[in-house]
């Protein structure tokens, strides 16, 4: 199932970082990295000895390619390597995820701090990419060392434990973010804000028909309860529709219903005597 947000006709991003997989331990996970990567246009998978080898058929691949949920696009197109230095040859720069210290005075950055970062120098021509451990363990210290940074993530440090499409996510929804940040679409545009005149003509006629009822009751609490009911609709930030709605509805409460709904109402004496 691809899911509800899916939308064929719309050109998919591609590029970012290179999401290196370092010894994935299971092909699900692997499916559920690149679902992962394509939710947010990253398109590189690069995979160094994943532990049940890369399935090209067979229920592994089967398995991996249900988790991509439509993503098997990546699946298709990822490489396989024999090794970290060879996973990361061509790039610029390399950054290695992990939750724990490892003592190597690199620079710590989470993933909001290092894609912004990424983001200028792959646009600058230069090519990036990212390491992840394994599930079970993580990167080794020699694998971290290849990098020039390390990104962690702000986690409840008495649960840091991250399955692998969920560190994958972290770090491409904060990559997408450095692109443009925006929301995927917009609350439809409002009517134009009310008139100050519209507001105040509405503000008479409601409180003439609620002294009319004795709603200002007593008396001396009038001034403060037109106040505070005022102060109810300014904070609704009012548009000339929201203005005409509930000047319309007063008027149906006042006077009464129409006549063709009077016509429709259900005849409740005779359904009480039946």
């Amino acid at each position: 199932m691809t899911g509800a947000g899916t939308n064929r006709t719309t050109a998919s991003r591609e590029g970012g970082p290179a999401i290196i997989l370092v010894r994935p331990q299971l092909a699900v996970n692997i499916g559920m990295c690149a679902r992962a990567m394509a939710n947010f246009g990253l398109s590189d998978l690069r995979l160094v000895n994943p532990r049940e080898g890369w399935p090209r058929s067979g229920a592994l691949k089967k398995g991996a390619y249900a988790a991509a949920a439509g993503a098997v696009h990546l699946l298709e197109r990822a490489r396989l390597f024999r090794s970290v230095e060879e996973a990361v040859a061509e790039l610029t720069a390399v950054y290695a995820t992990t939750a724990r210290e490892r003592g190597q005075l690199k620079p710590v950055l989470t993933p909001a701090e290092a894609m912004p970062e990424m983001a200028a120098r792959i646009s600058a021509g230069e090519k990036h990419g990212v390491l992840f451990g394994p599930e079970r363990t993580g990167l080794a210290n020699e694998e971290v060392a290849i990098a020039d940074k390390i990104i962690t993530f702000p986690v409840n440090p008495a649960y840091a434990s991250l399955n692998l499409a969920q560190a994958v996510l972290l770090v491409g929804y904060e990559w997408m973010k450095a692109q443009d940040g925006k929301a995927p679409f917009a609350a439809p545009e409002r009517s134009p804000p009310a008139p100050r005149e519209m507001t105040l003509s509405f503000f008479a006629y409601l409180e003439e028909e609620l002294e009319r009822v004795g709603f200002f009751r007593p008396l001396a609490k009038r001034p403060v309860m037109q106040q505070n009911l005022r102060n109810i609709f300014h904070r609704m930030q009012l548009t000339e529709q929201d203005v005409r709605t509930l000047r319309g509805m007063v008027v149906r409460l006042v006077e009464g219903p129409r006549a063709d709904a009077a016509k429709r109402k259900p005849n409740t004496q005779s359904l009480d005597k039946g």
